[in-house]
């Protein structure tokens, strides 16, 4: 047994049973039996590599994105598998490409796709996409927290957003907003703010403690995806997460 690791692990199991409610550096220590210094030495750097995160308003730790990676990773060939019969019926409904949008090291990366009607769109399969400029990245974000969203972003402090066409978000108070318009409807929306031709909308797909491992979009051009398909779509887009997140 290596000592170092096995107080990692429990402090891990510690942060993931606590979830939140009373998960600080002190209460986590009595609950393994360290001392505070060791316990705050492990958190940070369990933080650093992105296993945990650290609320610092209140001081309290929850598991990171990290962890949602390495999951995502290990359970990623039975979920695009389960996700194929999912983005095939929504793509031949729609007469749209959907897709499968996953973490991967950090980056949010399209790992299945299936495209409906005879007229095919741009594929962003396989690229990693920009979080605050598609509707994937949007709703990954939407369900985070906000050290998370900081984490994610991996902006210098003053740092500007950066703009991809006239319709990106160019400020983090706009994105801010827009998220929360997210939560409150299900699902994000995406005006052409990475490519003009593309528009879309997406849905997360959750873990069974409410946290982003997936993300189902249906995109497509601003010519057949207008603002007025956007309701019936994002319905779409949330009916195919929640079943995979059934699953």
């Amino acid at each position: 047994m290596v000592q170092s690791v096995e107080r990692a692990a429990a402090l891990l199991r510690a942060v993931a049973a606590a979830a939140g409610t009373d998960a600080t550096a002190s209460s986590l220590a009595a609950t393994v039996g360290l001392n505070r210094t060791t316990t705050w030495r492990i958190l940070t750097t369990l933080e650093q590599q992105r296993l945990v995160s650290l609320d610092r308003r209140t001081g309290r730790y929850s598991l990171g994105f990290g962890l949602v990676d390495l999951a995502g990773q290990a359970s990623s060939t039975s979920l695009v598998r389960a996700s194929r019969s999912v983005l095939q019926r929504i793509a031949k409904e729609t007469g749209e490409t959907a897709a499968l949008a996953m973490l991967r090291d950090g980056a949010l990366v399209y790992v299945a796709e299936a495209v409906g009607g005879a007229i095919v769109s741009v594929s962003f399969q396989g690229q990693p996409v920009p979080l605050h400029a598609t509707s994937t990245g949007k709703v990954l974000l939407a369900w985070s927290g906000d050290d998370e969203v900081r984490a994610l972003l991996n902006l210098p402090p003053g740092g500007r957003l950066e703009r991809f066409t006239a319709a990106t978000i160019g400020s983090r108070a706009a994105l801010g907003e827009e998220l929360a318009r997210t939560r409150k409807r299900g699902f994000s929306v995406c005006r052409g703010e990475f490519e003009e031709s593309a528009w879309g909308v997406s849905a997360p797909v959750l873990d069974s403690g409410g946290r982003p491992v997936a993300v189902v979009s249906i995109w497509g051009p601003p010519e057949r995806i207008t603002a007025r398909r956007f309701t019936a779509l994002g319905a779409l887009a949330v009916a195919g997460a929640t079943e995979l997140t059934g699953r």
